[in-house]
């Protein structure tokens, strides 16, 4: 009788343990380090601007606002005209712009997405069809439980309970999804173009489509045309091809007979104000509300607050992992705090809530990628796509190294030179808030109605295009596809695994495990049960972690897995994970926010090293600068 009451002590103590100092449930713990990791960098965020980041920050704009707009156009549908184009960009662009300066992990885009589009449709439906109650004014309270609700998720740590225990398989697993997921807009936005246009403006919207697609891809390897036009050109075309190729098809229905076709094109407002016409200004009266549906109102505010937590964190998370060679601290509890925030302004302003993107965010850090060259013994800890010796004829310190002859009357000595150092280079992203700050400006821009009507010059063809565009850029880095063509590849010709304990059939099994669960998420995405799909991602977790290591083996997961947001791998012995911390500890160099870790490198962080040399070209016409990061001193032009 007397275990009762000393197992409940002991539970009760276990539970307050979490709440003391250190524990995970310690409250404010990680936004204190949050804040501090924010001042650390902020002013060094401001301190690199160049011509990459300007061409970054031109291609986020067209990929965030054109797919922004088709959403508009769907929720201009879904809820009853309650929100149109004139909201969907002003909420892109105020979010992204108070993210851009006040949030700890700038590379993250913020915009509508589709998800939250399924579950205002369904609101709105609920609202007025059922029980007849105003759309916006729920809507908005919505949206201010769901803000207290991230205040709490922050205050508490979630990130530590939740997203630390994340590995590269679910983040793959999303990333392949949102890629197919563009696919898919692009063949509904053909769809739609089929069944609004006569069909000789219909087979030219096939060929407006694909054509700014493939224009777009063939300008991004511009790189590869040596020696055709010089370095700089080719720079250029391939740093803003998704621009040149859109704004040339943008051009192209208005030549010749084609001008005559009936195209399609973006639906836009013409006025500086809310899309419904019964309202005159950007604010909800939201306390004309009757008060049951006020507490009503935190059901759907925890289903915002689910979906826009793993949403955010996701994105967050997958454009800053190892292949971008992420240097600087985020804030994963700050940023959720001003999510939060802007989730409550949009509510009273009566506009759709923005949260992060996917595929826009890995887009914005891929598109600030380069490459850096350091000395191979100073940066151990850090992922190498390649390795290489210099050379006297390329080494600034050759020359002071080269052979000399000391010549006496007595004596010839030949000294000999000291080894030449090995060369490594790293990717890294140039870490700044320009790139997003101009982006969400220029979107912003485009909410006056002399811009608007620009907008209103692009036919969807080109939005379709630019929709599978996006979806290859995405498919791109992702270690799936070249895992997927190793599948079909005959043994013989693919190259030896780096151990013998790796079974190659146990790595195709696991490739095929994340195409099939990436085609069961796709199926719900259809569905009513859409807003939840990212929950469906967070059960690949534990099912990660406690069932896949029961079907593969240990060092078959260590080559194809790794923690998504810090370093290590899940199978790591203690040896090596308390050699990493030793590392650590003595400064040598850990990714911040990377993935992989001691043990190898895993198959995922080796994605992206083909077309090295195409890459250092890039990576040395674009630090011209000679920024400094750290002790890592990027190439000169």
């Amino acid at each position: 009788m007397l275990e009762k009451p000393q197992a409940k002590a002991s539970w009760l103590a276990t539970v307050s343990n979490q709440f003391r100092k250190g524990g995970k449930l310690q409250p404010f713990r990680l936004l204190r380090q949050d804040i501090h990791n924010l001042r650390s960098r902020y002013v060094s965020d401001w301190t690199v601007f160049n011509q990459l980041v300007v061409a970054s920050a031109v291609y986020v704009f067209f990929t965030n606002i054109l797919p922004g707009i088709t959403f508009a156009n769907d929720l201009f549908v879904l809820t009853g005209e309650s929100w149109g184009t004139i909201e969907v960009v002003f909420s892109t662009g105020l979010c992204g712009l108070i993210f851009s300066l006040f949030s700890a992990q700038p590379l993250t885009i913020l915009g509508v997405t589709g998800p939250f589009s399924v579950l205002a449709e369904n609101m709105y439906k609920l609202c007025t069809n059922n029980f007849h109650v105003p759309f916006l004014p729920v809507m908005a309270w919505s949206l201010i439980h769901s803000a207290w609700m991230h205040y709490l998720l922050a205050i508490f740590n979630a990130h530590d309970y939740t997203m630390q225990y994340v590995t590269n398989f679910s983040a793959d697993i999303f990333s392949l999804l949102n890629s197919v997921i563009y696919f898919q807009k692009a063949s509904l936005e053909l769809k739609r173009n089929h069944d609004n246009v006569p069909f000789d403006a219909f087979l030219y919207s096939i060929i407006g489509a694909f054509g700014t697609c493939l224009l777009a891809i063939f300008l991004s390897t511009a790189l590869e045309w040596k020696p055709l036009f010089g370095r700089i050109v080719r720079m250029g075309l391939a740093e803003y091809a998704a621009a040149i190729s859109i704004i040339f098809f943008i051009g192209v229905p208005y030549m010749g007979e084609l001008a005559n076709l009936d195209h399609e094109r973006l639906s836009i407002s013409k006025t500086f104000r809310p899309t419904s016409p019964t309202r005159d200004t950007f604010f909800v009266r939201f306390w004309e509300l009757p008060l049951e549906w006020v507490f009503i109102s935190m059901i759907p505010g925890l289903i915002i607050t689910v979906l826009f937590y793993f949403d955010h964190e996701i994105s967050s998370i997958i454009c800053t992992v190892e292949r971008y060679g992420v240097k600087k601290p985020g804030g994963y509890a700050w940023d959720i705090v001003l999510l939060g925030t802007t989730t409550a302004l949009c509510g009273i302003l009566g506009i759709p809530p923005a949260n992060g993107l996917l595929p826009q965010a890995p887009l914005h850090s891929e598109s600030l990628r380069h490459w850096v060259e350091v000395d191979a013994e100073d940066s151990d800890s850090d992922s190498s796509p390649l390795t290489t010796a210099s050379s006297p004829a390329s080494s600034p310190s050759s020359s002071s190294s080269s052979s000399t002859t000391l010549s006496s009357p007595d004596l010839n000595t030949t000294t000999t030179p000291p080894p030449p150092k090995k060369k490594k280079l790293i990717p890294r992203v140039h870490e700044q808030r320009y790139s997003p700050l101009l982006q969400s400006a220029l979107i912003l821009v485009f909410i006056s109605p002399p811009f608007q009507h620009l907008l209103g010059f692009t036919p969807t063809s080109v939005l379709a295009g630019l929709f599978m565009y996006m979806g290859y850029q995405s498919l791109s880095v992702n270690p799936i596809l070249p895992r997927f063509f190793e599948l079909l590849s005959p043994p013989s010709e693919l190259p030896p695994l780096p151990n013998p304990q790796i079974s190659r059939w146990a790595v195709h099994g696991y490739t095929l495990t994340q195409i099939v669960l990436t085609g069961i998420i796709f199926g719900v995405t259809l569905t009513v049960a859409a807003p939840g799909f990212p929950v469906i991602i967070i059960i690949l977790v534990p099912v990660r972690l406690w069932v896949m290591n029961r079907i593969w083996g240990r060092e078959t997961l260590r080559f194809v897995d790794g923690w998504a947001c810090r370093p290590g791998k899940p199978e790591d012995s203690e040896e090596e994970v308390e050699e990493r911390a030793r590392r650590e500890g003595e400064g040598n160099g850990v990714l911040e926010g990377g993935r992989g870790g001691e043990g190898g490198v895993s198959e995922s962080e080796r994605v992206g090293e083909v077309d090295v040399d195409v890459d250092v070209e890039r990576g040395l016409a674009r630090t011209s600068s000679g920024i400094k990061n750290g002790d890592v001193r990027e190439k000169q032009s």
